[in-house]
């Protein structure tokens, strides 16, 4: 049996990490297909997707359509046997989805029915998920209901930010992967339809969801932070100018203070939310760079003692 054609479409760097499994394994990839490349920073300088880099280094085509749905015909000119995408980032057309003869296949980082969307390892921590992981599903036009095809799931740790958790999530997609793709390529795996009746949603942060409400629960307010870290970061206001929160901690200190108190424990930041105490060891303020709080506390934190952060 000759190893069929596959092409990779993804975009950031758990993408990237599915690719270089594929590569790692010898597949056949024929193309990769990610997002166009965009313009970064002041100066405006063109960034290439951490995906067409690893494409280009292998010699590999790279195609990157604006609209799939519109430009699609230069990938299936690659006539593919198989797709295997991963946070690519569009939405692809049936006309792409019933090309290939073994079918296109995802690699979602949640445990499918639950979160599905774009955003599904930011919402396991903001939504207070006690467990997620990873699924390779089969494709279909609605988004990430396709059968299931093999899962692994993965505990999430109190202290777990988005980016540590989208670290463990890499590693076991990449093993899950792995294991997965001889049962598509023989086409000897069982689907498990999803279950409807337990669907969730993680959809793309909004700019609204980034912003921190003290009034709500300790956890939430937590949760809200670790799981926007390190993007694109939660953030509240002092004196109407924005506070990024790189590094947030619980505590068991109590507080007699309001919702959004600020006073200094330890050289760090304390934040009042429901009578309990939240640690900011690391912030942002607005046009400034990332500082610990400490140096911040010794600078243009002087003043912040008994301000409301909103």
């Amino acid at each position: 049996m000759r190893e069929p054609r596959i092409i990779f479409m993804g975009t950031p760097e758990f993408g990237n990490a599915i690719l270089e499994e594929l590569l790692a394994e010898k597949r056949n990839i024929v193309a990769v297909v990610c997002q166009p490349d965009k313009k970064v920073g002041r100066k405006q300088e063109i960034v290439f997707p951490v995906v067409k880099q690893t494409a280009l280094d292998h010699d590999i085509p790279v195609i990157q359509p604006l609209k799939i749905r519109e430009e699609y015909e230069e990938v299936l000119s690659y006539q593919p046997d198989l797709i295997v995408t991963c946070a690519y980032g569009q939405i692809i057309p049936d006309a792409v989805l019933n090309y290939p003869e073994l079918g296109c296949i995802n690699v979602h980082s949640s445990l499918l029915p639950k979160l599905r969307g774009g955003a599904p390892i930011q919402h396991a921590i903001i939504d207070g998920y006690n467990e997620t992981g990873v699924t390779i599903m089969e494709m279909v036009k609605k988004m990430d209901a396709g059968a299931i095809i093999s899962q692994v799931s993965c505990d999430i740790d109190i202290n777990d930010t988005y980016g540590s958790l989208h670290d463990k999530l890499i590693a076991l997609a990449v093993d899950l992967l792995r294991e997965t793709m001889p049962s598509v390529i023989e086409q000897t795996y069982v689907p498990i339809q999803q279950d409807e009746e337990q669907v969730t949603f993680g959809f793309n942060i909004s700019k609204e969801e980034e912003k921190l409400d003290f009034t709500k629960s300790y956890m939430e307010v937590y949760n809200r932070a670790r799981g926007l870290i390190p993007a694109p970061c939660a953030y509240f206001t002092v004196d109407d100018k924005k506070v990024k929160v790189w590094d947030i901690k619980t505590t068991d200190i109590t507080s007699d203070e309001a919702n959004g108190y600020i006073s200094f424990v330890d050289d760090k930041i304390a934040v009042t939310v429901e009578g309990r105490i939240l640690l900011i060891n690391e912030l942002q303020l607005e046009g400034k760079q990332r500082m610990k709080a400490r140096d911040f506390r010794n600078g243009a934190g002087r003043n912040w003692e008994g301000k409301v952060a909103k």
